[in-house]
């Protein structure tokens, strides 16, 4: 490797992904306030896969500003339903209503990555994949949640597709990483092309 890679964001499965793929990070979890990024462009037409884009940029600079020399991944996920922008659910009942919105109807997942050095960005994706809920009977939905329990409160949709949250679903277009958390595919393209990794 010829360049010392830190990956902006606190996510385990980002972690992971990276790791797994035999990259030597270093992890730094940013501290922003992303409904704070969020509200200062609210009402300003940006869409889901901006706003993506926005808040991986948010956490590249903020890591960035502290790490001279050094190449900075930001990402961050969007869930979109329609127009509007869903959140994490802050507990199990919202989970359950979110669950319950989502039922029988297509939602976007917008994964988007960043790559800074010295605040200065090199390069920026937005990954999208399109996940169609099959209808779920409420009494099916209580029975889920009570089984996967807080691990559904980690997850903007309510579900983690890499576990029993694939049973909520009737089809899924987009690949795998960029559902989990990142565009992982063009990331390691851009990096070897950039020669920050070896290939």
């Amino acid at each position: 490797m010829s360049d010392a890679i830190v990956l902006a964001s606190g996510s385990p499965f980002r972690r992971k992904m990276l790791e797994d793929a035999g990259l030597e990070i270093e992890v730094e979890k940013p501290q922003i306030d992303e409904r704070a990024v969020e509200a200062a462009v609210a009402n300003s037409g940006v869409g889901p896969e901006d706003l993506a884009l926005i808040l991986a940029e948010a956490k590249a600079l903020e890591v960035s500003q502290d790490r001279p020399g050094v190449l900075v991944i930001g990402t961050d996920q969007t869930l979109s339903l329609g127009d509007e922008v869903l959140h994490k659910p802050r507990d199990m009942e919202e989970a359950r209503r979110r669950l319950l919105a989502l039922s029988g109807r297509t939602h976007q997942l917008n994964s988007a990555v960043v790559l800074m050095r010295d605040g200065e960005v090199l390069w920026r994706h937005v990954g999208v994949a399109r996940l169609t809920m099959r209808e779920l009977d409420p009494g099916f939905i209580g029975r889920h949640l009570s089984h996967v329990g807080e691990k559904a409160l980690s997850s903007v949709g309510a579900y983690q597709i890499e576990g029993e949250g694939i049973q909520l679903f009737e089809t899924i277009e987009g690949d795998h990483f960029t559902i989990v958390g990142m565009p992982l595919l063009p990331l390691l393209a851009k990096l070897r092309e950039m020669q920050a990794i070896d290939g």
